[in-house]
């Protein structure tokens, strides 16, 4: 895989009780944070008797953005960056004026989110607070160093609700914006937010840098297990050519065991077609069938949970269950998508219904409908531009299937450089 061990984490001093304190990074050097790696330090929330979560955010503001202090400030955000009581992280700051907030930054979809998969919001001034917005989305390297010149800020921050899968577009704007804030000259702040679907394991195959694209550029696992905190530390210390200044403030109270319910978060779609964090739960395996020309629910309530085309009958259901796949059950299921693939149509299919969450896997889960459907149905096809190699990461996915392999062969092709990633992964853990 070609990973080094550049710029593992220093075991700091302890965070204090309510906002994160972490050292500035210097230029050219992987950012840092305090806290222990796998230490929970600060309090966590109570409501109602439960623990909460406290996100990056919240322990920034309970510092009265110290560490903002004198700064022109850009932040690179979307709907999902909400304080608990559902208000947003730019609207704050735009009213306080303890920050000097001066610009902000949209990624796909855009930063108030009105744009559909494959789409942004271009520039214009934001009709809420007047700020000016630009837009990040397809832009990399020197051009987006100069969005950020242009906009004028000093430090540009990150505040984003990841899904989780290495294929989700906001960790590569991370790391996209983390390029040209170096090349810039600008400080990069972090400011971290759960995993939805945990961070207890890496899972499925390691990408190959020949298969690099928006949809996945530095060699990680398909399902990462990692915050966008520590996704920022492993990029800075491991793949990117020039180290930004970055600096991460991390949650208090969250557990890599959590999943998103039980944080005490609202949860607010990321993108579209993500609805629920039922959704980000399936997404890393179910989102393989965009290779494909089967629907993957785009169009219905239910998108990656919903999976069929036309032709398709109980057949695929019943070849699914028979694989035993853990924590999982398949419905024989028929629906109309109002757009995107068989818009209009009848298709028949499958739903699938999680219930057992903790041993679910889904990316074995999708590798095991991949092969089912193969077999169970005589119109199946890859896309045309193969775009399930740039899905998973290589073609080893694809050929192993169409050679007639089954799931188990799939899933073993990838142990060893699972194995490898997983490695270096847990040098950039933040959380127990």
């Amino acid at each position: 895989m070609g990973l080094s061990r550049r710029g593992l984490l220093a075991a700091g001093g302890a965070l204090g009780a309510v906002a994160a304190t972490a050292r500035p990074a210097t230029a050219g050097t992987p950012g840092r944070e305090t806290g222990a790696p796998g230490r929970e330090n600060g309090a966590p929330g109570r409501e109602n008797g439960r623990r909460r979560v406290r996100t990056g955010f919240e322990r920034l503001a309970a510092d009265g953005y110290a560490r903002l202090a004198g700064q022109r400030v850009g932040v690179v955000t979307n709907p999902t960056g909400v304080t608990p009581d559902a208000r947003h992280l730019v609207d704050v700051m735009h009213a306080d004026e303890r920050v000097d907030l001066t610009a902000v930054f949209g990624p796909e979809h855009g930063f108030r989110g009105t744009a559909q998969a494959g789409g942004s919001e271009g520039r214009y001034d934001d009709p809420a607070t007047g700020l000016p917005v630009y837009d990040t989305y397809l832009k990399s390297g020197r051009p987006l160093a100069d969005v950020f010149t242009a906009s004028g800020v000093d430090t540009v921050v990150f505040d984003i609700q990841d899904a989780g899968a290495r294929f989700y577009t906001y960790i590569w704007t991370l790391y996209d914006c983390m390029e040209a804030a170096a090349l810039a000259g600008k400080r990069f702040v972090v400011l971290d937010r759960p995993n939805p679907v945990t961070g207890r394991a890496a899972l499925g195959p390691v990408l190959d840098r020949a298969f690099a694209t928006f949809v996945g550029r530095e060699p990680i696992a398909q399902a990462h297990g990692m915050t966008v905190a520590e996704l920022a530390m492993l990029f800075n210390g491991e793949f990117l050519a020039a180290p930004v200044a970055l600096e991460t403030v991390r949650m208090s109270g969250w557990q890599r065991s959590d999943f998103f319910d039980s944080t005490g978060l609202p949860w607010v779609p990321p993108s579209p077609n993500m609805p629920t964090p039922e959704t980000a739960l399936v997404y890393s395996g179910t989102c393989l069938f965009e290779g494909t020309n089967l629907s993957e629910g785009r169009g219905t309530t239910r998108p990656f949970e919903l999976l069929g085309a036309e032709g398709i009958d109980r057949r695929w259901a019943e070849a699914a269950n028979a694989l035993g796949l853990p924590g999982v059950r398949f419905r024989e299921a028929y629906f109309a998508p109002t757009f995107s693939k068989f818009q209009g149509k009848t298709v028949g299919g499958v739903q699938l219904h999680v219930h057992d969450r903790e041993s679910f896997d889904p990316v074995r889960t999708g590798i095991g409908l991949l092969v089912t459907a193969r077999r169970s149905w005589s119109g199946f096809a890859w896309r045309p531009d193969n775009w399930i190699d740039k899905l998973t990461g290589s073609t080893r996915v694809r050929t192993l299937i169409d050679a007639g392999a089954d799931t188990d062969e799939v899933v073993g092709a990838w142990r060893k450089d699972l194995a490898a990633f997983r490695a270096v992964r847990k040098e950039y853990l933040l959380y127990r």
